[in-house]
């Protein structure tokens, strides 16, 4: 860490005292002053503050140790990839890696974004050997499967393009699209005509895709059409009246004219989205050790003539789904996949990644390998890069980039026992997933051995790596229905344990192996295993096992995988956060107000989730220290302050409305707490923007979302999870209308597209009521023969704070040209004509103002 971030660290430490010790004061003071002429204004007011102050320290706790990280990648070439004593041939010594996609829906996520995902880490920058990807597709749909057996085909020419030319990013779609001037650094003389035939190819591609859905309907009805004739003549030879109705399914064909044995266009018994085989088909078959080198451009787009043009491993997986079953919607997918690549490759990590989030930097592996394979490396679980999203508008108005968690939350975790696991963009140690503990401290070498001279190591670490060996299998051996069923799968994890493990004599390392142990030949891949593989994603595998409940992804939430990680911390394990120079993974994310909300509704719904679950940070085992638990128990306990966050943000309205103010007056003491409490939260947030690398207008936009999302899916979750744990009853917040998006050529244009949500009405009433207030309060005071322009301030104030946060969203109701919606014109006026007739009927009728105004 360097000596400004060790400075910004003890700076930050001392401020955040500082608050502590002020807010102390000032709730102290703030019981014991109450306002007697508004107690109830005064206790609404001083409890939500207690709670504010609370959330705050649960928020700052876990920050307290910041601390970045960097790595070195020619140290890690050096270890792993040059001849050695061990290594005579300078064959990669680096473990494998089984990238995991996940998709389920082609209409939703587009095949060309699967597709091109899928691209981009064929030609990651790892041993070609050592990779293997496999696309989970929770559909079934024979359109992704196509389109991946279109990139398949594209790959042979786009993967050594970017070996050739070191291109990067090496997702097609962003590389064509990226501004700029495409030759620099180019020092190859035909780059430009690979360049150019390379975009033509891809163009062809593109349209080959996107002619998929209708090239598929169109062969399935000739073939069912061809179909329909055969049972006619079948009918006509049996001598059976022809006008008989012959049921005749309505089929989706292969390009084999085999019926597809997934979901079909028209769903059937077998062939619909919950009821289908599982299938398994190996695309890309495992490539040979050695280097492969293409021929010249006379036999190819391009001359790869000095390229290796081996591609890595591909597999398409659709696992089993029947009726009857809970599949557990993603995690399921995940496990399935665990399973069906521990049998065919058993890389000893796996990065997963969702279908639109692409490798943006082709070094990104190699970076996260410098912490799994260095110093502690066999403690560790996985490391998380951070999300970066494209296609964000530029002010982006309702924080989509979410920096201030990734770059400011997530990398002050990184100093405790790791960031958590945020669904994507996370390589894992397979072991760690299976739920095992992590590696114990032990000292092979007695007090004996080390006082007698010689001492051989070799026999020693021998004699660690059987032990080690021994336990696995005794561990395996006490559960032998923990995995399910497969011989295979089990023989697998011991394997895969030892080739995860750093290489031995390095310090820090207890558990090591052998260099030159992963420079063998792999071992090919037979027909008898994909049958295997295929068995282990049955819907029934996982019937009277431990999947989903403490090996692989956890089951029972909507956020799998914050619940995910926790357990791995809760066992001990320790997790890394790496930022790489340039970013490891893009991908999209929802911009239009609407999609934003209800996608902090199931991040805060999963939060309730996890607070009325066992994975609570409070029940946390003895493994996880103090401040990961506390970071863990903020996880559940943040939405519920929506609770206090919109009573806090009516108060400024009513305290307006009834002429009181939260203190019985302005004096120099409150005002004072409150510019102490002002300032340490300002030079916090200097402090916070210049550690973590963010600027101040993101971290502004994340404020003002926090109180957009606070108030509206924060609430809806809390809702949510009382109602489904104490009533059992379980609801869900939809789109009710929507307005589409009248200019498709802007890149922008989802933002400005309007879609009415129930989510929207408390803080449009906050808005609303508050503009109401300021009006009523304005117009009493001018017409008043004693104005008490204080209270007018100080109510003023804080009812402009609450409006310039809600200033994101009052945007978004407005639309492209200020154009709102008539809804919005209807709930906002019957709401706040409701709560201002509501005031008037408890409020003193006769009370009046000598100007004969009267509210």
């Amino acid at each position: 860490m360097s000596t400004s971030g060790i400075l910004c660290g003890y700076a930050c430490r001392l401020i955040v005292l500082l608050r502590f010790i002020a807010l102390a004061f000032f709730l102290s003071w703030r019981v014991r002053n109450p306002n007697r002429d508004a107690m109830w204004l005064w206790g609404m007011s001083v409890i939500c503050e207690i709670w504010f102050a609370f959330s705050w320290i649960l928020d700052q706790m876990p920050k307290l140790k910041p601390i970045n990280r960097s790595t070195d990648l020619e140290a890690l070439k050096d270890k792993f990839e040059m001849p050695s004593a061990e290594n005579p041939l300078g064959r990669s010594d680096l473990p494998g890696v089984d990238f995991f996609v996940s998709t389920a829906d082609p209409e939703k996520e587009p095949p060309l974004v699967t597709a091109n995902t899928v691209l981009s880490i064929l030609a990651v920058d790892y041993p070609v050997e050592k990779v293997a990807c496999y696309i989970s597709d929770d559909g079934g749909s024979l359109l992704t499967f196509e389109a991946l057996a279109e990139a398949a085909s594209f790959a042979r020419n786009w993967v050594p393009f970017c070996r050739k030319h070191g291109i990067e990013p090496r997702n097609p779609e962003s590389y064509f699209s990226t501004k700029g001037d495409p030759t620099k650094n180019q020092v190859r003389q035909d780059f430009v005509k690979d360049r150019r035939r390379m975009k033509r190819e891809y163009d062809e591609y593109k349209v080959r895709i996107n002619s998929l859905p209708d090239v598929i309907r169109r062969r399935s009805d000739a073939c069912n059409a061809r179909e329909e004739i055969k049972a006619k003549r079948a009918q006509m030879d049996r001598g059976i009246d022809l006008f008989e109705k012959i049921d005749i399914p309505k089929a989706t064909w292969m390009a084999d004219a085999t019926h597809w044995p997934g979901t079909w266009g028209f769903p059937s018994k077998d062939h619909s989205r919950g009821d289908h085989a599982g299938i398994i088909q190996v695309m890309l078959r495992p490539p040979s050790s050695e280097p492969v080198q293409g021929g010249s451009d006379s036999e190819n787009l391009i001359d790869a003539q000095d390229v290796d043009i081996r591609l890595p491993m591909l597999v398409y997986v659709s696992r089993e789904k029947r009726p009857g079953y809970d599949h557990n919607k993603k995690a399921g997918a995940m496990n399935a996949l665990v399973r069906a690549s521990a049998i065919m490759s058993n890389g000893p990590f796996i990065l997963n990644l969702d279908c639109d989030h692409y490798i943006y930097n082709s070094l990104a592996v190699r970076e996260g390998m410098c912490f799994m394979l260095g110093s502690g490396g066999e403690n560790i679980c996985y490391v998380q890069f951070p999300q970066r999203f494209e296609g964000i508008d530029p002010r982006d108005r309702y924080a989509n980039h979410n920096t201030v968690f990734f770059d400011g939350n997530m990398r002050a975790l990184d100093g405790l026992q790791g960031p958590m696991y945020v669904g994507t963009g996370c390589m894992f140690r397979r072991v760690a997933l299976y739920g095992f503990d992590p590696p114990l401290a032990r000292k092979y070498c007695s007090w004996c051995c080390c006082c007698c001279g010689d001492v051989d190591h070799q026999s020693i670490a021998n004699a660690a790596e059987d032990e080690e060996t021994e336990m696995m299998d005794a561990q395996l051996l006490r559960k032998p229905k923990r995995f399910g069923g497969s011989e295979v799968l089990l023989e697998s994890i011991p394997k895969a344990e030892k080739e995860g493990q750093p290489l031995a004599g390095q310090a820090g390392v207890r558990r090591g192996r052998r260099p030159g142990l992963l420079t063998a030949d792999r071992e090919p891949l037979s027909t008898a295993l994909v049958a295997e593989a295929i068995s282990a994603i049955s819907c029934w595998y996982e019937d009277k096992t431990e999947w989903g409940q403490s090996v692989g992804w956890i089951y029972g939430s909507v956020t799998e995988d914050v619940v995910t990680g926790y357990r791995m911390h809760n066992r001990g394990w320790h997790s890394v956060y790496c930022i790489t120079k340039r970013d490891a993974f893009r991908g999209t994310a929802p911009i239009n107000l609407t999609d934003r909300l209800h996608q902090v509704l199931r991040w805060a719904t999963g939060s309730v989730e996890i607070f009325f679950s066992r994975n609570n940070g409070l029940l946390s085992s003895p493994h996880m220290k103090f401040l990961q638990r506390i970071a863990y128990l903020n996880v559940g306990i943040y939405p519920f302050t929506s609770v206090f966050l919109l009573v806090y943000c009516f108060l400024p309205a009513l305290s307006l409305f009834s002429n009181q103010f939260i203190v019985q007056t302005l004096n120099t003491v409150f005002l004072i707490y409150l510019l102490v409490i002002t300032i340490t939260l300002c030079l916090l947030a200097v402090l916070e923007v210049k550690w973590s690398g963010i600027t101040l207008e993101e971290w502004w936009r994340n404020e003002q979302f926090w109180l957009i999302g606070g108030t509206s899916a924060h609430l809806a979750a809390v809702l949510q999870g009382l109602l489904k744990v104490v009533a059992g009853i379980d609801i869900s917040f939809t789109l009710t209308s929507k307005s589409a998006a009248e200019d498709e050529t802007d890149e922008f244009a989802d933002l400005y597209v309007f879609k009415w949500t129930s989510l929207m009405i408390p803080p449009l009433t906050i808005m609303m009521v508050n503009l109401i207030a300021i009006a009523v309060a304005f117009a009493r005071t001018i017409y008043s023969s004693s104005p008490e322009w204080s209270k007018l301030l100080g109510g003023t104030f804080f009812s402009v704070w609450v409006l310039l946060h809600l200033y994101p969203f009052a945007k978004g109701l407005m639309g492209r040209r200020g154009r709102t919606p008539t809804i919005i014109y209807v709930w906002a006026g019957l709401i706040s004509i409701t709560i201002s007739l509501l005031w008037v009927a408890i409020s003193n009728p006769l009370a009046s103002l000598s100007s004969g105004f009267q509210l």
